[in-house]
């Protein structure tokens, strides 16, 4: 069984009390974890402020080097980060080591970014009163930042919330949760050994009630939340004096045009979407709307591709759909597929239970107003629909209080064109799902998904600030 302490100012710290993890699997023991309450927090916020200075002046090309470094060692121990994040969170292990090369790819994006910062020149002199002036505008970092991070990427979106702030000379706290907390603090390792400052992050399992309290406090100049929505519109509220970064989740929609192409090959990328890890991404593909012309053909090849999604054992190589994260949440989902079939939507494959797994679930016309549909499921579940012209679909795909990310299989550029310009969401994907993602790229939602972009280059603009200087002849 792993055991891990809490990592502050460059040093392992015992915690106030321990974390017991288990597998949300079998539920076996699979580590302990320090926990630090709110002294070891006062103590982490306080060595956040004391190293804003010496992060800022910690030169870009060695931030790049740490950063690059750490890509590195991720990689090398890819098999040992992998093996964590599968037992804690019920990763197929599969998916796992695609989450260790992902963080590797987001450091070295980071690394990048920090190699190249932001410079602009404007000419002044167009106006009299800028006779003969020049401006420059260059980023500087904004200070100690919180971040605070969920269960279901437990290294790739840790890596995103500190390889940019890191990048910009800007000190991190880090809350990993509590479900899932081991991968942070062995990415916190791995930036030592690369050569991070002590002092530049802390990595403090602990309970959110605890870590909420620094939302308030005016030594962070930011707080990046990746979580549930109603957590994280609270923190926007307490923490208004401070920048905020939300990615709050969504119920991703994809449209299927008649010219989407071969069928099972469309089929084949929803139900992965829509099953792989247990449903447990924000942009899982949630509802899937079909033109009529094609609904029928789709619906069978929906069937026999969700049947075929290989759930179980994470352990198991062929494991795509994994357990939920814990028995409340496989309740929750098991009750919600349930309501949306009492509520006269037919469910076409999937649904048993055994354990905290669930087989992929495809249900046909569920009522609009069940939580399958209108809400966030975060479970192996995925609703189907049909549609009759291209306008009815962009108004289903808008009728939701979630924005993060729509899929349209279409190759017609006037309605890819009308998509971008109508769709409510941070992100299209033309050709494919929703949960399509790749980490250089802005990421991030509208309406209740959240606010502010993820992506090294994004988050960076996020956490640093523009600083003037005018020049003169």
């Amino acid at each position: 069984m792993r055991e891990m302490k809490l990592f502050l100012n460059g040093q392992w710290l015992d915690g106030d009390d321990l974390i017991t993890i288990r597998s949300p699997y079998d539920n076996h023991e699979v580590a302990e974890v320090a926990r630090g309450g709110p002294a070891t927090l006062e103590r982490a916020a306080a060595t956040a402020e004391r190293a804003a200075g010496m992060m800022a002046e910690l030169p870009p090309s060695e931030r790049a080097a740490i950063l690059e470094g750490t890509a590195a060692l991720v990689l090398e121990h890819r098999d040992e980060l992998a093996t964590a994040i599968s037992e804690e969170a019920g990763k197929p292990i599969r998916l796992a080591l695609i989450e260790a090369d992902r963080c590797a790819d987001t450091l070295t994006e980071a690394a990048a970014v920090a190699r190249h910062p932001e410079i602009e020149a404007r000419d002044l002199s167009g106006f009299p009163s800028g006779h003969d002036r020049l401006a420059l505008v260059r980023r500087v970092p904004v200070g100690p930042v919180l971040a605070i991070t969920p269960f279901n990427f437990p290294l790739n979106l840790v890596a995103h919330k500190l390889a940019p702030a890191l990048a910009a000379g800007c000190p991190v706290v880090l809350k990993p949760a509590s479900q899932t907390p081991s991968p942070a603090l062995m990415l916190a390792e791995l930036l030592a050994a690369a050569g991070l400052p002590p002092g530049a992050l802390a990595v403090v399992p602990s309970r959110g009630s605890d870590a909420e309290k620094l939302a308030t406090d005016e030594r962070f100049a930011a707080l990046t939340f990746t979580g549930s929505m109603d957590v994280g519109w609270h923190l926007k509220e307490i923490a208004w004096k401070r920048r905020v970064t939300l990615e709050l989740g969504g119920n991703a929609a994809v449209a299927v045009e008649p010219d989407a192409g071969d069928l099972a090959i469309v089929a084949k990328k929803i139900a992965a979407a829509a099953y792989g890890y247990a449903g447990q991404s924000c942009i899982s593909v949630q509802r899937v709307l079909a033109h009529e012309d094609i609904y029928i053909a789709l619906r069978r090849e929906l069937v026999e591709a969700t049947e075929a999604i290989h759930h179980g054992d994470p352990n198991n190589e062929a494991t795509i759909c994994g357990p939920l994260i814990d028995a409340a949440n496989t309740d929750r989902v098991a009750e919600w597929i349930d309501g949306a079939v009492a509520a006269g939507g037919r469910l076409l494959a999937g649904g048993d239970r055994t354990g905290n797994v669930i087989a992929p679930a495809l249900i046909e016309e569920a009522p609009a107003d069940q939580p399958v549909v209108a809400d966030e499921v975060f479970g192996p579940v995925a609703c189907l629909d049909p549609y009759e012209d291209y306008a009815q679909a962009l108004n289903m795909v808008n009728d939701s209080r979630y924005g993060l990310q729509a899929g349209i299989f279409t190759t017609d550029v006037s309605k890819i064109q009308e998509a971008w310009q109508h769709i409510e969401a941070g992100g299209i994907i033309q050709g494919d799902v929703p949960t399509w993602r790749t980490d250089p790229m802005p990421y991030g939602g509208v309406k209740n998904s959240g606010v502010g972009r993820e992506g090294p280059a994004y988050t960076y603009r996020e956490l640093t600030e523009e600083r003037l200087l005018v020049l003169s002849r």
